[in-house]
């Protein structure tokens, strides 16, 4: 598919322009001298895309809140994570926008830490004006959609006019959208220097980041790898989720699936004891980053992908003389909800 054919097709998706874009490419040359690799070690900066502190989420939002506009609604709803970086900055959206928010947090991580309960990304969703309800289960993504469309039926009797974003992948992913314009990103800002990227390192967790960033490669002609490192699943379970994603970015769009089954390589090796829960592969990941390039890491997400690569590179997978590009999807504000987990860190 041409550069223009993709773009006209995004062009006919309702968008609301959220995010700071373009987002810097940066070089990580003391990340490499440290693993003893003649490796070129990249990082996308997604963490710099604005909206409440930014991160991957501001990309997808922009769809989600178009097609809410596009509605007429009023009031948006979303589940995630007691951390979740999704809903905080569906919170900020909604107050950039004038919304009202309603963010419902699942118990997804078994952890009584008042840091966690209170601090990080829940200090700013209460901050940003955003209503907050909890939902016992961590592992039901159809039940909490039910229960954001039960609490939607409610507002709509109250006279407002509420937008579902859903958790479950039988719903259309429009947030993936985001991340084929970031591909078309990637590319435009690789040509205009000419570099040549021998792999892309990225979270694959509700897959929308993964799913879209390889679909919007391969949309356009590039074969560069996407390797997904699963945060929530195992690989056997994210692969085909990943690809039946892109399938529904294909039904939003109108258009075939560039994406085959052998194009998703994802790795679970990085998961540690699960969703949320850091390992010491993860600290060492957000320390030495921290350390050495001045990037803030999150244990969720994005520390759990650089152990990732540091993985691939210890291994051989990333060579001495290749280009490798670490997608930072954000999650600073969770840091400060998990301080205690990283007391080793801070102590070394």
């Amino acid at each position: 598919m041409s550069i223009p054919d993709l773009a006209e097709r995004l062009a006919q998706q309702p968008r609301a322009i959220l995010a700071h874009s373009p987002t810097p490419i940066e070089l990580m040359p003391n990340l490499a001298k440290a693993l003893g690799t003649e490796a070129k070690l990249w990082v996308k900066r997604d963490d710099c895309t604005g909206l409440a502190m930014g991160g991957n989420k501001a990309r997808q939002l922009e769809f989600y809140f178009g097609e809410a506009q596009a509605q007429n609604a009023d009031t948006v709803l979303i589940t995630g994570a007691v951390q979740s970086n999704f809903v905080r900055s569906c919170a900020a959206a909604a107050a950039k926008l004038g919304m009202q928010c309603h963010i419902q947090l699942e118990e997804r991580v078994p952890k009584d830490d008042p840091l966690y309960r209170n601090s990080g990304n829940v200090l700013l969703d209460k901050l940003l004006g955003a209503h907050l309800t909890s939902y016992p289960e961590g592992e039901d993504e159809a039940g909490a959609d039910a229960e954001l469309e039960r609490m939607a039926d409610d507002l709509r009797g109250q006279g407002r006019t509420p937008y579902v974003i859903h958790l479950a992948a039988d719903h259309p992913p429009r947030g993936s959208l985001g991340y084929i314009v970031a591909a078309s990103e990637i590319l435009g800002q690789l040509q205009e220097v000419d570099l040549k990227i021998d792999r892309v390192v990225i979270a694959s967790g509700s897959a929308a980041t993964h799913a879209g960033t390889l679909f919007g490669l391969k949309a356009l002609g590039s074969d560069i790898p996407v390797t997904g490192v699963c945060v929530r699943r195992g690989a056997d379970v994210q692969a085909p989720r990943v690809l039946k994603t892109c399938d529904a970015i294909a039904g939003i769009l109108g258009c075939a699936n560039p994406v085959t089954e052998a194009d998703v390589t994802v790795t679970d090796g990085y998961i540690g004891p699960g969703y949320g829960r850091p390992d010491d592969g993860t600290r060492e990941a957000i320390s030495m980053a921290a350390r050495m390039e001045a990037l803030v890491l999150d244990p969720v997400y994005t520390g759990k992908v650089m152990a990732g690569m540091i993985g691939l590179v210890r291994d051989g997978s990333i060579g001495a003389g290749e280009n490798a590009l670490f997608i930072h999807t954000g999650g600073t504000p969770a840091v400060f909800a998990y301080a205690n987990d990283l007391a080793e860190v801070l102590e070394a």
